[in-house]
């Protein structure tokens, strides 16, 4: 290469930049054309948790700031056990599907009962004693579960990331490798868990708090392991794959800020924060783990699986809580 053509190279690489930029834009915007209600769902669910963030931080800057500390060591607890399940997974040379599946399975159940017992319950008597009324109760912590539906909704139409049953989907998601974009799913499944956390120590009520996080924590093993197995299946090596999972785990610790501060701020938030968890989990375990749990022809196990995953969970809510 000469002088000019190196002198040029800059200008060339971020004309390339500048390209892509165009690109992520333009498919953004169509994505936006297309769904226009999804859209404004979205921007509502947003614009509603932006509200919720601010009166949280400034509430719980005020207060000392512990509900926080008690959501990142949840947070924290979670992305722990998220990595024990991605160093699992390097040890064990194969994993069967109907094992992969029964796992995940069992990781569902425990979302769901976590989902029942741990945040929807706490909410609706939060709310009820906050409003005087059941029915406005009810109705608080629905709002709170739309919410939540909005947003992951919203997420997963406007994020590229991959599902093996669906494959490929989201604005861009032709200039993302395909082991990226799972990477990316595994991440948006990771944020409602953390947010679950959060929102359970919102009020630092530990017999909230303690049950939920130790569900999420029993449950993040068995998902760490079926990551990396997934990844290693799909050609990635036993240490990049592990790294990849774990790192995957992070959002959790971060989810569990952001659903603390949601929740501590103005004096609804709390139950809507609840509501909003679980809603969002509920949604990642009806649109993504039951059916890719079902997919492969073990549904039985797969719903053995969820049903002692619920049991645990219930029994954990019951003796912790």
């Amino acid at each position: 290469m000469n002088h000019q053509e190196t002198a040029s190279a800059p200008g060339l690489a971020l004309a390339d930049g500048n390209v892509a930029a165009l690109a992520w834009r333009d498919a953004w915007r169509l994505q936006a054309r297309n769904h226009p209600w999804m859209t404004g769902g979205l921007g509502l669910a947003l614009a509603a948790l932006a509200l919720l963030l601010g009166a949280g931080i400034r509430d719980g800057l005020s207060s000392g700031g512990e509900p926080l500390r008690l959501a990142m060591l949840g947070g924290m607890a979670g992305f722990a056990a998220t990595a024990v399940g991605a160093l699992a997974g390097v040890t064990l040379r194969q994993l069967s599907q109907r094992a992969e599946d029964s796992l995940l399975g069992f990781a569902a159940g425990m979302m769901l009962a976590a989902s029942s017992f741990s945040l929807i319950l706490p909410g609706l008597a939060a709310a009820k004693e906050m409003t005087g009324s059941g029915v406005l109760g009810a109705l608080t912590v629905v709002g709170g579960m739309a919410l939540g539906v909005l947003l992951m909704l919203g997420l997963d139409r406007f994020t590229p990331h991959e599902h093996e049953s669906s494959g490929p989907c989201g604005p861009g998601c032709e200039r993302i490798g395909r082991v990226w974009l799972f990477v990316l799913a595994i991440t948006l499944h990771n944020l409602p868990e953390g947010m679950a956390i959060g929102v359970s120590f919102a009020q630092g009520d530990l017999s909230v708090g303690l049950p939920l996080t130790s569900a999420i924590a029993i449950q993040d093993i068995p998902e760490g392991l079926a990551v990396v197995m997934a990844l290693r299946a799909a050609g990635v090596g036993s240490w990049p794959a592990a790294l990849m999972a774990g790192a995957s785990g992070l959002m959790e610790p971060l989810g569990s800020l952001f659903g603390a501060g949601i929740a501590g701020g103005l004096a609804l938030a709390y139950p809507v924060g609840l509501g909003l968890a679980a809603g969002a989990m509920i949604f990642v375990v009806s649109h993504e783990v039951i059916p890719e749990t079902h997919r492969n022809g073990h549904q039985t196990s797969a719903t053995l699986g969820l049903m002692a995953g619920f049991a645990v969970m219930m029994f954990l809510d019951t003796a912790m809580g």
